[in-house]
Parts: C-alpha cells; structure tokens; sequence
C-alpha cells in the first residue's frame, strides 16, 4: 500500500504546483492612432479568454506555464505571442495592433450593455458613425436618424418599424438615450434632438424592436443610443463652420420672403485632451435660422463637457466624472398652415406660439473595473427642461434618475449584467398639463453566453410605475382548479428578452430574438389641455398602459469586393401591441371642465390591440474598390400595420382610410447614402423614399382649406435626394459645398407640414 501512496503523493503535489494560479494584464491600441481597442479578443491557448474593457485594457486569470495568446479584433491584424508565467506572478503585456483594410469592424455596446461585434449581436441593430453627420453637414441628431434604414422621424416623433404614428410630441415609444442614459423629459415623454451634443459624437447605435427587459418602459419600439466620445491619447481639437440659404419652392405663390433667401449659420467646437489621469472634453454650438417657414425662426445656444478621472496604483480601475449639457433655444413653433396656397409656409391665425426653452442635465458617475474582470457602475440624472411662451402653456419639468449596475465576464464567454434603477420626476405646470408626480423603479438582469459559433442572450425586468395616486395595474391569471382563471392584479409589470446569433459559415451569422415591451402614458397624454391653431386637446386620466412584443429571425451576410467589405443584412419581424395608445380625432367630454362641457378634438386613447408585421434589408460597407474609397448604407423597409381587433364602422369614421391600416404610417421605405473619395475629394448622395401616407386623421382634410386637394394630386409617395462634395484643402481643414434637396422636391411629412425647399450650404472643417 505504502508502495502505492508513495508515487501518488508526489504525482499529486507535482499537479497542485503545475496547476497554481498566474495573472496576464495589458492594454491594446492601435498602432496608426495610439487610441486603445475597446472589445480586442485575447484568447489564452486557443481555448479561454477574456475582451478589453471600454478602455482598453484586460485582465485574466490562468496557470503558470507556457501560454500562447492571440490578439484579435475585426479591424485589425491578429497578433500571435509565445509567454511563460511563473506561480503567483502576474505579467503586463501590452499589445499595439496594426489595421486591416479587408476587414470591417463595428463594436456596440447597446444590445447587452458590454462591447460586442456588431455581427455578433442577437437583435437587428444599424450604427451611424460621425463621418456621415460631418459629411451631410448635419445640425441636429433628428436628420441623421431619419437617414437609417427602417427608421422614420415624423414632426420629431421616432418611429422604427412603423411603431409609432404622429403623436402630437406627446410620449415615445423609442427610447432615446445618451451614453445609455434616458434623455425623454419628464412631461411630454418626448426628445429635442437638438439638444443631443452632436458635436461630440462616437457613434449612434439603433435597436430595432422591443427592449423593456434591458432599458425599461419607454424602449417597446426600439432604442436609440447617442454615444459622445472621451479623450484619446492625443489632444484633438476640431471647428466646423456652416452656413446655407433656402432657394425659392417650386411654386412661387408659396413665397412669403421679400428681400432675400432665408439663410441660416453655425458654429460646432469640440477639444478632448488628457492630463494625467484627468481626461477632459468640452463642446459646444452656436446656431442661427431663419427658417424656410414664416416667423419659425431659431436661435439657440449649447454647451457640453465630460470629465473623468482615472485613478492608478491601489485605486486602478477607478473612474469618477461627471457628463453635463445646457442649451437655451429661441424660436416659432409651426403647427399647420394657413391654406394650401400662398399660406402653405405661413402658420394658421397669422401667427405661431413663441417660445425660449431652457434645457439642462447633470450626470454624475463612478465606475470600478476589478482585476476578476467585474465592474460596478453607480450613475445618476438631474435633468430639467423649462419650456416658456406667449401662450400659456409654460411647464417645468425635472428627471431624477439613479442607477447601479454590476456587470461580471466569467470565463468561457460568459457576461452576466444584473442592475437597478430608480426614477423620480416632477412636473409643474399651469392650465396646460396641471402639477404632477411619478415614480419608476425597476430591477433587470441579462446573461450572454458565447459558446463556440452560438451567441445565446436571456433577460428579464421587472417595473413599478406611480403617477400621482395612479400605480401599475397588471392582470395576472392564476389558474385554481385549472379550468376558472381568476384575474389577479399586481403592481410590478414584468417583461423578459430572449436571442441567439449562430455564425454559421464564415461569413454568415443567422439569428432570432424575441422580446416584450411596456409603456406607462406620458404626463401630457394623460392630462394635456390645450387649444393650438384650431386644435382642441382633452385630456384622458383614464388612460391605461400599453404593452407588446416583438420578434424576428434575420440574417448577416458578409460579403468583400477587393479591400471593401460589408454586410448585407435581412429581417422579418413581427410586432403586436395591446392597449396601444394614439390621439385619435372625435367627441370627447372636457374632464377638468365641472360643466362636463363637449367638444370635437384630440384626445390620447386605448385604440384596442395591433399587429405590424414586414421585412428589413439593409446594406452597410467600407474599403476600398480601386483607387477609390467607398462607403454605404442602404435599406428598404415594408411593414403591414393593423388592428387585430378591426371594427370598420366604429375605427374608420373619422380616418381617410376605410381599410384596416394604422394611422400615419409609411407602407415602404427606402433610404441610401453612399459616399465616394479619391485622394483629397471625395463626394456623396443621400436618397430617402417613401409611399403614401394613406391613413391620417379626416379632421385634417376636411376642416383645413386645400388639404383634400392637396393629398390627391400627391399621392404617389415622396423622395428626396441630397449631394455633396468636399477637398481636403490641408491635412487639417476641409472644405464642403452640400446640397440638401437637390431637385427642389415639394414633401410633406405630417399633414400641413411641408418640409424644406432646396438648400445650398457650406462649411469648413478644420482639425488639429
């Protein structure tokens, strides 16, 4: 016995010190721009590993040995290193990668809240990077939204998929974030896209379907996420000057304008620099216009920073900052026209509501990355919007918004992300909407799993919501005897996610999400009262929240012409509705009147339970074909929008549709940009299209001169084309001639809305 214990015990003790535990640390950057890679694979001995952090940096736990590592990322050359670690040491190996024009590498951060390969990803997602907004001359993030596939923003209203109609800016059912954070305000539920910093831009990330479980109630449509970016290695500074002029309309009675075109200028400055351990960014934007539209003038004024410090040695991981952005904008609001003729720029009445809006939001941050690769982050909101005018409809609205998340990458390809949120708001106001309170708290969590080719995501939330004395109310059935269900409420709406993403062949990813969505009615569906241009608005405090689901199967396809590489991408989803809330025209009694007193208007409803069903094709690519460089994004989008549970007698009567079709809905869309450079120039072309918008409100075409008329001589759909182009004048300053329009199309979006006519502009970049 003793023969055999003896050779055990040492084979044992030989295995416990092969098997002691070793550490590899580093950073990966890029050897062109000496920026860090954020989502770089490092992969120990073709089997185990981890990613870089949104720094750049990893950390991993193995045996002491020989290893071999494999540095990896979609933009650049992999890199192979042989290493020998000794028991209980830990090695710093830092890695500069070289790029790989035959590659296309897209990193997000939004689908899971950690950095994955856009590839890799289980929902349909599209990526705008700034090279399009700096291109197309871009003033606000709402012009370059509406240029993704599969996307349309109507009188600043998002919608994805045809999720959404016009709601008077009233609630949204995409949510629009910054740096994940909710940027909807407290009373409307709605977005001013020129108050996102587009001046300090990364890249903006859209979610197309329901994403409750991970962002909460207002992203059943979709999720929108402005991401600005942080101070690189090197000190950047960069100014873009613009200015363009209004041509004159096709038709010449709609001129209103004596002395000269409208014209309109601004100024966007951004620098990032780091100092030490202090990484500092500020920006900011001065903007004047005239405005195509009778007395809808604008000026506003925008200023933004983002601070972070980074601590070293015994704090390493430790990040603390602060993200903050005013703006005050002066202006004219137009609602609708005057008639269809001459007045079809100037405002009904003669004149418009005139406003000043104050907005401002203060984000405080820390986060702590941990050497067992786990990550907490504790983040918090104040946001106020103050809005004035002449018309008595002023508010103050504030956004108290506190979150924790704890995110954990285990070994394997395992991301567990478990998180927190608090949300208070307040919103004081006159007659418009009266002074109210809500309260949102909510507890989420998500798994990602990469298993070799399969990528599989589960997640799940659960929400309160209080406004006033008026709780989340969700019927859940309890089954007794297993025959009666008995209906039984609770105050804690859930809400779950499930996707995978198989990568089938080598360049061919196929995958399926299913998803649920939750809505809570704004402050101003619920209890606007208002009168605007002859538009009567009730109020509806018995309005119910909505809830959904989405789900689609779509497909990845990379494809590489020479140096340039893309993706084409194809989806078919399906999205149902229950409870959807819409303003809808019709005979409604004044709740806050103490006469019951009845009128004809507007009013937010429960219009029943809906289904819109299509497909999604959409192209995206970059590189090189000859000499010349070549970039795109493409889609074409056709949705089927209905009510499942259609009455045609009772939901057609005051609509210009008698088929069961949701309102303010566009059947197809087109949408392309493709920009094209040669040495110093380079030149592009934007196209959006769309179909007839055959379902609107009938109140509109019968109770305002000219809008019968108007519609059937415009009913073929619209399309409008922009071009550019641009020399690099020196290796900091480019010099660009844009023009918006450029067949000087009549298009109108929303009824009596007319967008611009044929713009002419010009700016200059300069960067250094």
């Amino acid at each position: 016995m003793k023969k055999i214990l003896t050779p055990l015990f040492f084979i044992l003790i030989s295995v416990s010190l092969l098997a002691q535990d070793a550490y590899l640390k580093g950073k990966v950057s890029d050897v062109k721009s000496k920026e860090t890679i954020v989502g770089a694979s490092v992969i120990v001995d073709n089997n185990t590993g981890t990613v870089t952090d949104v720094n750049g940096n990893y950390f991993f736990k193995t045996t002491a040995g020989k290893h071999k590592l494999e540095f990896k990322s979609l933009e650049f050359k992999s890199q192979v290193k042989m290493i020998e670690l000794k028991a209980n040491d830990t090695l710093s190996t830092d890695i500069i990668l070289e790029s790989d024009a035959k590659q296309l590498g897209i990193v997000v951060v939004s689908a899971g809240k950690f950095e994955q390969n856009l590839s890799e990803v289980t929902v349909s997602m599209e990526v705008l990077k700034p090279s399009l907004i700096e291109n197309k001359s871009i003033q606000s993030v709402e012009t370059a939204i509406d240029q993704v596939p599969g996307v349309n923003v109507i009188d600043g209203q998002a919608n994805i998929r045809g999720g959404s109609g016009f709601s008077y800016g009233a609630g949204s059912r995409v949510l629009v974030m910054v740096d994940e954070m909710p940027m909807l305000t407290a009373d409307a539920g709605d977005v001013k896209w020129s108050f996102l910093p587009i001046e300090n831009c990364e890249q903006i990330e859209v979610i197309k379907g329901a994403s409750s479980a991970l962002f909460g109630s207002s992203a059943m449509n979709g999720v929108i996420n402005f991401r600005t970016a942080y101070a690189k290695e090197d000190p950047e500074t960069k100014i873009n000057f613009y200015g363009g002029a209004y041509d004159k309309p096709r038709r010449k009675e709609m001129v209103w304008w004596q002395d000269g075109n409208p014209t309109y200028s601004g100024l966007n400055f951004y620098h990032a620099q780091k100092i030490k351990q202090f990484d500092i960014v500020l920006g900011g934007n001065i903007y004047n216009d005239d405005g195509y539209r009778y007395l809808e003038k604008e000026q506003r004024y925008r200023a933004n920073t983002n601070l972070r410090y980074r601590f070293s040695k015994k704090l390493q991981g430790l990040q603390i900052g602060v993200n903050a952005n005013t703006m005050r904008t002066k202006g004219g609001l137009f609602l609708i026209w005057d008639n269809d003729t001459t007045g079809s720029l100037r405002p009904a009445g003669g004149d418009l509501s005139h406003y000043t809006t104050y907005r401002t939001n203060i984000d405080p941050y820390i986060t702590y990355n941990t050497k067992n690769d786990s990550r907490h982050t504790l983040r918090g909101r104040f946001f106020r919007t103050k809005n004035l005018n002449n018309t008595n409809q002023e508010s103050t609205a504030d956004v108290y918004y506190s979150e924790y998340q704890f995110q954990k990458r285990f070994e394997k390809g395992l991301t567990w992300t478990i998180g927190a949120v608090y949300n208070y708001n307040e919103v004081r106001s006159g007659p418009l909407y009266g002074t109210h309170f809500s309260t949102n708290a909510s507890l989420f969590t998500q798994i990602d799993k990469k298993w070799k080719k399969l990528t599989i995501s589960f997640g799940g939330r659960g929400e309160y919501f209080k406004t006033d004395s008026v709780e989340t109310k969700e019927n859940l059935y309890l089954l007794l005897d297993k025959s009666k269900p008995i209906a039984k409420q609770s105050k804690v709406k859930p809400v779950f996610r499930a996707g995978l993403n198989y990568h089938l062949f080598k360049a061919t990813y196929i995958r399926a999400s299913f998803g649920q969505g939750f809505r809570f009615p704004s402050v101003a569906e619920k209890y606007i009262k208002t009168s605007a241009s002859g538009l009567d608005i009730y109020p509806n405090d018995s309005l119910r929240p909505e809830s959904g689901w989405s789900t689609e199967i779509g497909i990845k396809q990379g494809v590489k012409i020479g140096d340039w590489k893309g993706y084409i991408d194809v989806a078919a989803f399906w999205t149902e509705y229950n409870n959807m809330m819409e303003f809808s025209f019709g005979k409604y009694e004044n709740q806050n009147d103490p006469f019951n007193t009845v009128g004809f208007g507007f009013q937010s409803q429960n219009i029943g339970n809906t289904r819109i069903r299509g497909i999604d094709v959409s192209i995206i690519g970059a590189g090189k074909m000859g000499p010349i460089d070549v970039s795109m994004l493409l889609g074409y989008t056709y949705i089927d929008p209905i009510q499942t549970d259609f009455d045609a007698e009772r939901d057609t009567i005051f609509n210009t549709s008698k088929n069961n079709l949701l309102k303010y809905r566009y059947k197809h869309t087109g949408k392309a940009d493709i920009q094209l450079g040669y040495k110093n120039f380079s030149t592009g072309i934007s196209m959006r299209a769309n179909s007839f918008m055959e379902n609107v409100d009938a109140f509109f075409v019968v109770a305002f001169p000219g809008m019968k008329e108007y519609r059937a001589a415009h009913d073929q759909g619209d399309y409008i084309f922009d071009y550019r182009i641009s020399y690099q004048l020196h290796k900091t300053a480019k010099l660009s001639f844009i023009i918006n329009n450029m067949f000087n199309r009549e298009v109108m979006g929303r009824p009596m809305d007319i967008q611009a006519p044929r713009v002419y502009a010009v700016q200059l970049t300069v960067k250094f």
